[in-house]
């Protein structure tokens, strides 16, 4: 889903352009910023520019570096505190290094902020948090935007606020709709939401233990049938009967991943489809949070 996740801005310049006064908000925002944010080509450049820059300044070798002295620090300290022979004084030493750890994960944090506070970026999200106040829609949010964990694809909590490190800023919204555009194009259709997609959107969280109940339908057997045997019971080797048991819960499981994988093709599809009509100026819906799932990566293939 990489490709579909490149080219499926958040808004497209058409949706923006649709409402004067967004229209007016990304001109301004973009005269600040020198960058057009009607014009997808240049933004999906600035995002693409503007990841690999996070991404880079998030893992750089200070980043494992700061990691590995952590780990050592507290292996370090546990060790010296636990062997009688060492004195106390030695689990002391692993201070200064869990200090310097710290101190440069903290460079390493600040210098990934600040990726993200480049002001191109910034504007970005300033401009999105516009286009929400007026009633536009976002197809989606990449949660690297906001500084999110890259598990985490919504953009809210549970209480409806914004998280992440540079969250998307929240305007009043608007009280009266926007004015008709003069001369405005002809919108384009929006592709129609297969059943199949629908149906993956039903069953995409559901499942995922088969193969521990299995597991432990397996071992519950293999104990009664062990229990059985040292204690001569022969009620025991009832246990036996798991085992089967166990086949037959992985083999649903089996038959659930195959569609799930069937299915979730077809949402590929979907989503590639969507991203094509917004390229042509449609203004795509907000996706569900299992097709976001998808197009972030959290679900895997």
């Amino acid at each position: 889903m990489a490709d579909a996740s490149a080219d499926l801005l958040p808004i497209g310049g058409a949706a923006l352009a649709s409402d004067p006064r967004v229209l007016a908000a990304a001109h301004a925002i973009g005269a600040r910023t020198g960058v057009d944010y009607t014009n997808d080509a240049a933004v999906s450049g600035l995002l693409a520019e503007r990841r690999k820059a996070a991404h880079d300044a998030q893992h750089r070798p200070l980043a494992w570096l700061s990691g590995l002295m952590m780990v050592a620090a507290v292996v370090w300290g546990v060790v010296a505190l636990d062997v009688p022979a060492l004195d106390r004084r030695t689990a002391l030493a692993a201070v200064p290094v869990l200090l310097v750890a710290i101190a440069m994960y903290t460079r390493v944090h600040k210098g990934w902020k600040r990726e993200l506070l480049h002001p191109a970026l910034a504007g970005y999200r300033e401009l999105l948090g516009v286009a929400l106040a007026h009633g536009l829609p976002l197809a989606h949010v990449p949660p690297w935007l906001e500084g999110r964990p890259a598990y985490d694809s919504t953009s809210t909590d549970q209480a409806g606020n914004r998280k992440g490190a540079t969250p998307i800023p929240s305007y009043p919204k608007a009280d009266t709709p926007a004015a008709p555009a003069s001369a405005a194009p002809v919108p384009v259709a929006v592709p129609p939401k297969p059943a199949a997609v629908a149906e993956y959107e039903r069953i995409a969280d559901a499942g995922g233990w088969h193969d521990e109940a299995g597991c432990l339908l397996i071992i519950a057997g293999a104990v009664g049938a062990g229990w059985a045997w040292s204690e001569t019971e022969p009620i025991g080797y009832g246990a036996l009967a798991l085992i089967p048991l166990a086949i037959i819960v992985w083999l649903a499981g089996r038959n659930q991943g195959s569609e799930k994988a069937r299915l979730r093709a077809e949402a590929t599809e979907y989503v590639k489809a969507i991203a094509a009509a917004q390229a042509a100026g449609a203004q795509v819906p907000e996706l569900s949070p299992q097709l976001k799932k998808l197009l972030h990566g959290t679900y895997a293939p």
